[in-house]
């Protein structure tokens, strides 16, 4: 097990990280607004599952391959980047304003799908937890365990976030969204910043190996 200041350390300095805005988070508050706090907290659901999926890929060394081949790193790149694009163009080209009523199952899948699809696709997470996991772990302990603890340990605060975000964008909602302009302002304001962080994601440098 890990010891109670390491785990102490960990938690400090991955909270700073989750707290970083990213588009998980930008995803999150645009689900929030547009289909109610549920989809919000359904999207932040995605996002856990995707550090656990970037976990899983460390643990099992496919997070190396990432880090140490360019050509690797650079085709998760691209992919991501234009996911995020996609959904950037997509929410701006919509001819329908917000929906404020009740959100449905199919909205939820949508939600769940696109965030695990947003966060398993930048490769810089991937990265992230194969560089930064290790620095906690004891070279005398089962690294697999460890790295799956520290996956964990990082997926619950990432999901405790942005379920709080969730909440919070899903209590405004109706008072953002109670007129047509507003929720055009909103939809314009959410898609043109998922397509600045595809932007961002696309002209970023592999990290230095």
């Amino acid at each position: 097990m890990l010891e109670p200041a390491t785990l102490a350390a960990f938690v400090s300095a991955a909270a700073l990280i989750v707290l970083a805005p990213g588009p998980d988070t930008m995803y999150t508050v645009t689900r929030s607004l547009g289909d109610g706090r549920t989809a919000g907290v359904v999207a932040a659901t995605g996002t856990a599952t995707g550090v656990l999926i970037h976990t899983a890929a460390a643990v099992a060394g496919l997070s190396a391959l990432l880090r140490a081949s360019a050509t690797a790193y650079t085709l998760v790149k691209y992919v991501g980047a234009a996911y995020l694009c996609y959904l950037g163009v997509r929410l701006l080209r919509s001819d329908e304003t917000f929906d404020v009523a009740d959100t449905t199952s199919q909205s939820l899948a949508d939600s769940y799908r696109r965030a695990v699809t947003i966060n398993v696709t930048n490769p810089k997470v991937a990265v992230f937890v194969l560089a930064f996991f290790p620095q906690f772990v004891p070279a005398a302990a089962d690294a697999p365990v460890q790295m799956s603890i520290l996956g964990l340990i990082y997926a619950g605060l990432s999901l405790v976030y942005l379920a709080g975000v969730a909440l919070f964008a899903g209590r405004v909602r109706h008072v953002l969204l109670d007129s047509g302009r507003a929720q055009r302002v909103v939809q314009y304001v959410s898609g043109s910043v998922l397509i600045g962080f595809g932007l961002r994601l696309l002209l970023d440098e592999r990290p230095a190996t």
